[in-house]
């Protein structure tokens, strides 16, 4: 082979070495983002928050690309995925993750909250805060609260509008302590069960109801699958925003700043979306033929809980429920 042959060879190597290096740094980093819902829905909303906010400060140095509707995995999938690496962002709800932090579980006893603005006060607050942090000791790094909204209750066997029509419903749950003992303490028989296996459930009466915000009901079109909605608002359900250790770990301090950031607008943006559609979805869901039940006793509900909230002051400690009701 020629001087000039070789010359020529290696120059065209190097040209096109550097045009695909320059075609993976236009495109940036790519941050997969996974999380269970539609895009659509309210994470959808949270993640198109939280990638526009990165992709503008940081201008175009990460590409999110995001895997909505489960296309990763359930909850617990993506929250593994996270600790080993090949998943690095995800928006995930408490429902799994009380297995991974169990401390996470304490905003998931019911009737905790007395309103969206309370709940809100107090993740955003130092009591919050200090819980994201712990997240680090288990492998996760937790950057910020979204928003579900309160949970309420739907099924097809009968309309539900006191305790005792609990009794012998078969209601999926997450796979998280703190429902299961709430929902078998009312009566209820609960099915712990990762949300990509609901619908078909549903569908073939493997499960009577599940429980789930209204923003769940309406991005997921509950009513086609379910009969009955009962307005319970018996837990409020967050979600976190969270990164892999491995990944965050390769990222500068002002990288870190602006990831962080861009999480709180993309919780911002679910707080958002979760605000417009509590309005219009139970509307929404009545248009479909579902009937609802607008209000239950909620102090009945709470006396039946008793022996569930003694069980809970146990396990978080009786000055941490304090706490948080005593937050403003």
């Amino acid at each position: 082979m020629s001087m000039f042959r070789r010359s020529f060879i290696a120059t065209c190597a190097g040209t096109a070495l550097a045009l695909s290096a320059g075609a993976v740094m236009a495109a940036g980093k790519e941050v997969k983002l996974g999380y269970a819902l539609p895009q659509t829905s309210h994470y959808g909303a949270g993640a198109n928050g939280w990638s526009q906010a990165i992709e503008k400060s940081l201008g175009g140095k990460f590409s999110f690309k995001q895997f909505p509707a489960s296309a990763l995995g359930g909850e617990r999938e993506l929250i593994e995925g996270l600790q080993l690496g090949t998943v690095e962002a995800a928006i995930v709800s408490t429902g799994a993750l009380s297995n991974f932090v169990n401390e996470v579980g304490v905003v998931d006893i019911p009737f905790l909250f007395r309103d969206t603005a309370h709940a809100r006060a107090v993740l955003d607050g130092k009591f919050g805060q200090d819980l994201l942090a712990k997240f680090q000791q288990r492998g996760l790094v937790a950057l910020a609260w979204g928003e579900q909204g309160f949970r309420h209750l739907t099924n097809n066997k009968h309309a539900v509008k006191s305790v005792a029509d609990m009794k012998g419903l078969k209601i999926r749950v997450t796979e998280n302590p703190v429902h299961i003992t709430a929902f078998r303490t009312l009566g209820a028989s609960p099915t712990p069960m990762s949300w990509p296996e609901v619908i078909s459930a549903l569908q073939q009466g493997t499960i009577d109801g599940q429980e789930n915000p209204i923003s769940v009901l309406a991005s997921t079109k509950l009513w086609e699958v379910q009969k009955h909605l009962t307005l319970t608002a018996h837990v409020y359900a967050p979600v976190v925003f969270i990164m892999s250790p491995s990944f965050w770990g390769g990222l500068s301090d002002a990288e870190k700043a602006a990831f962080t950031q861009g999480a709180k607008s993309g919780a911002a943006a679910s707080r958002a979306f979760v605000d417009a559609v509590e309005k219009k979805g139970v509307e929404e869901a009545k248009s479909h033929g579902m009937q609802v039940v607008d209000k239950v006793d909620q102090a009945a509900f709470r006396t039946a809980l008793e022996p569930a909230y003694q069980q809970y002051a146990k396990k978080f400690g009786q000055k941490t429920l304090d706490t948080i009701a005593n937050v403003k």
